[in-house]
């Protein structure tokens, strides 16, 4: 085959490849959207999936049908979609754990970043260091004071359990602060963390706006400061971290991925989808009341991202003496 032959026979394979995927495209999708949530229902994840979705399914015509299956630090719902069927009709929801949990378990079946396809970056949801109303404490200098001296019986601090933020929001603090002892006691999921938080059952956590704001207005929480650049707009009175005089920034991030083999267009569609939906006005207001700040990154950017994530912790891991398990 000459050169000019060969030349037209790629030109007309590259054209033939790229109508069947517009028309494969135009298929997609033909029937419910499974999104599996690592978490129990009413925690952060599953109320940013909840508007997240509502808006997907108006975009592409199909019902988004949100499962929640906690468990294990959320491997045992990550490890099911690995395994599913990579025809875009599955979705998982990650969040940071996604990118500590290789530390946090041994032997886990799936690989983070090689068993997935990533479609979007939503945003993150900065936490704010709270304590339960019985603890004598107004302000994070007096938290690390009272620290320093309960040394035979540290307070406690709840978790979404190993690797979450709101683990290794303390860690940090705990890094940055030096000489306090903290006892970690993690939960499957944020709502029960905080319920045992509200109740009295442990003394503090790095929580979210969404869970902590109706404790907080009630007197039942005293939040102490935001891990983060700025105040949070709905709780104005609370100040930054760096405010308080321990400058750190720690939080939620969440997005969706696909099972590693769904093919590049399906990717393509719900990543636009996502990303129409997450430029909305109404959408932007909703997240933001609820702490998250958008942070939209594409399927390309979001692979970097969490791999760059997954590097970090396991530095971090390395340097400190923190736990994972």
């Amino acid at each position: 085959m000459n050169t000019s032959l060969r030349t037209l026979f790629l030109v007309a394979c590259a054209t033939l490849s790229m109508f069947l995927g517009n028309a494969m495209g135009a298929e997609y999708p033909n029937s419910p959207i499974k999104v599996t949530v690592p978490y129990p229902a009413g925690g952060l994840v599953d109320i940013v999936m909840r508007v997240v979705c509502e808006a997907m399914s108006a975009e592409l015509h199909q019902p988004f049908i949100i499962e929640s299956r906690p468990g294990a630090g959320g491997t045992i719902a990550t490890s099911s979609v690995a395994r599913a069927d990579a025809d875009g009709y599955t979705l998982l929801a990650i969040t940071d754990s996604h990118a500590t949990n290789p530390l946090a378990f041994k032997n886990l079946p799936y690989d983070s970043l090689k068993d997935f396809a990533p479609i979007g970056l939503i945003g993150n949801a900065p936490v704010i260091l709270s304590v339960h109303k019985s603890v004598p404490v107004k302000s994070v200098k007096e938290f690390v004071e009272l620290a320093r001296k309960e040394v035979e019986a540290p307070l406690t601090y709840g978790s979404v359990g190993y690797g979450s933020a709101s683990h290794l929001a303390v860690e940090l603090f705990k890094a940055r602060v030096g000489g306090i002892d903290l006892l970690h006691v993690p939960y499957k999921g944020g709502a029960p963390a905080i319920n045992d938080l509200v109740a009295g059952h442990i003394k503090s956590m790095f929580v979210s706006p969404i869970v902590s704001m109706q404790h907080i207005q009630s007197g039942t929480l005293v939040p102490l400061a935001i891990a983060a650049k700025t105040r949070f707009p709905l709780l104005p009175d609370v100040m930054t971290m760096e405010e308080a005089g321990f400058p750190m920034e720690a939080g939620y991030w969440t997005g969706l991925v696909a099972p590693a083999k769904t093919p590049a267009y399906i990717v393509g569609i719900l990543a636009e989808a996502l990303q129409r939906v997450l430029e909305r006005d109404d959408i932007r207001k909703r997240l933001a009341e609820i702490g998250l700040v958008i942070s939209y990154k594409k399927p390309a950017e979001f692979t970097h991202f969490i791999a760059d994530q997954t590097e970090f912790w396991k530095s971090f891991a390395a340097q400190s003496n923190v736990k994972f398990n």
